[in-house]
């Protein structure tokens, strides 16, 4: 899950959860999990050489996604093209409580930006070529995109933790554009919820660049 098999980061994640005490719903989920990646062996990452490079993130949470603690999931993934595959992805238990859908997102946006940031400087460090001095985010809600480039105090957002208004500064800077992208087309989207294999299928040309 960590380095090969992004499809199967959220599930891993949740089950992580319940190691110490699991059920057996657990164990049954875990079977599961088995008996899809024996028969998902084909699925490999394989990267190619490409002419343009471009570091492109997709960011998505599940809002109050924990029965037992109400605690959002981020899910993120980057590429360094629009065909993929992922070189890097993550999913993870918010560490705190979302009072808000908006927040939510905002949260898992700050998480993204921080990881498009350690790339950029070690894709700098690799080369140090002007195409990698910033990275696109795409993000499916509108609320947090205004909010991104301008965060305004106001009723509905003044609650949201200082520390995640640096990601304005970061826009601001050139470093981070921000994209809107439709909810159907959001791949973090499997990073955050139990999937379908309708969206696997769709999405598995840029999760491992076939």
């Amino acid at each position: 899950m960590i380095c090969t098999r992004p499809d199967t980061a959220w599930i891993v994640t949740k089950l992580s959860q319940y190691l110490s005490k699991p059920l057996k719903t657990h164990w049954v989920a875990v079977k599961h999990v088995l008996r899809y990646s024996k028969g998902t062996l084909d699925c490999e990452l394989c990267y190619r050489k490409c002419e343009t490079l471009k570091l492109i993130g997709y960011s998505d949470p599940d809002w109050a996604s924990s029965t037992d603690d109400r605690h959002s999931t981020t899910g993120y993934c980057f590429s360094l093209s629009k065909t993929g595959p992922l070189i890097s992805w993550k999913s993870r238990k918010q560490p705190t409580v979302a009072l808000s859908s908006c927040e939510a997102e905002y949260i898992a946006l700050a998480a993204t930006v921080q990881e498009s940031l350690y790339l950029i400087q070690l894709l700098s460090d690799i080369d140090g070529d002007y195409k990698y001095s910033h990275a696109y985010i795409l993000e499916d809600n509108q609320g947090t995109i205004s909010l991104a480039k301008n965060p305004v105090h106001h009723q509905r957002s003044k609650h949201i933790d200082i520390r995640y208004h640096f990601i304005s500064s970061e826009v601001n800077s050139g470093k981070i554009v921000i994209v809107y992208c439709p909810t159907g087309d959001m791949v973090a989207d499997i990073m955050t919820k139990p999937t379908t294999k309708f969206k696997l299928q769709m999405f598995n040309n840029f999760l491992f660049g076939k």
